[in-house]
């Protein structure tokens, strides 16, 4: 019974051995090995917890759970360490004053970085962002392929990588083209010379649409009579596709077609000329 308790009492005082002793804080042998079952405890507890949310949610979703689930992971460490200290009688307060300066230096630093990891959990819950989405930012267009806490990455037409600080979803305004769906209308606009038979131009920008195989069939593509321009006949032809990443190569394509079948039927397209008078005194 005697080495127990004499087996106890040597513990008792290995654990209570002082590693860091001041008048704000007393940190114990046994405060550090609590902080470490407690880390290991809670990551425990978290891949748990990861393994069964991450069953049953659809594949497009779990790389924003992975995102939330990184944050939330390093968030519940600190609060285990803090928790951990309080409890075992360190002045967190002082603690907390005497480094007011620092983290008021360290805010301002960082406070784009937690703009930016805010907005990303909120565009992660209202899904107002999926990858495969084709958003316009800045003037380029790109396919979102990957959604992070801080930023969101989206590959632009001529296959660069815009890298897209999460933060500029809530606070500029940003094209999301396939929001509600994947179709959307395109248009071309095209001028031809005053006294050119319109009809005969319509029924022509309908043909080269209905040529067109990325050109869906319904809803029906259209033209429209713009305007009397400067030197042109204004039209539009307007058109529905599934794919407007890709909708540059369309409108090329139905350039050329538009060109060729002008041409076959004596349809000029104008350019704008100006007269120049001189006088001579």
């Amino acid at each position: 019974m005697e080495n127990l308790d004499t087996i106890l009492l040597s513990i008792k005082n290995f654990l209570s051995y002082s590693i860091y002793d001041s008048s704000t804080a007393h940190v114990t042998i046994g405060t550090f090995l609590a902080i470490i079952f407690a880390i290991f405890l809670v990551t425990y507890a978290l891949k748990l917890i990861h393994k069964i949310v991450a069953v049953k949610l659809p594949e497009e979703d779990k790389n924003k759970f992975e995102s939330i689930f990184i944050f939330l992971k390093y968030l519940f460490y600190i609060l285990v360490v803090v928790a951990i200290l309080h409890a075992s009688g360190v002045n967190l307060t002082l603690l907390l004053t005497a480094s007011a300066a620092l983290f008021v230096g360290l805010g301002l630093a960082l406070q784009y970085l937690f703009q930016d990891i805010i907005s990303g959990i909120l565009i992660i819950l209202d899904q107002s962002l999926h990858v495969g989405d084709i958003i316009e930012v800045e003037q380029k267009v790109g396919r979102v392929f990957e959604i992070r806490l801080r930023t969101t990455r989206a590959l632009t037409r001529d296959d660069k990588v815009i890298v897209i600080p999460n933060h500029k979803f809530l606070t500029d305004s940003i094209y999301n083209y396939t929001q509600n769906h994947k179709t959307t209308r395109e248009s071309i606009n095209i001028g031809v010379a005053y006294g050119s038979d319109v009809d005969l131009v319509t029924s022509l920008l309908k043909e080269v649409a209905s040529e067109q195989k990325n050109v869906l069939k319904n809803p029906k593509p259209f033209v429209l009579f713009e305007d009397f321009g400067d030197s042109a006949l204004m039209f539009s032809l307007n058109y529905y596709i599934t794919d407007s990443f890709s909708d540059p190569k369309t409108k090329s394509e139905m350039r050329y077609m538009i060109d060729a079948k002008f041409r076959a039927h004596n349809i000029s397209i104008p350019f704008p000329q100006r007269d120049v008078h001189m006088y001579k005194n």
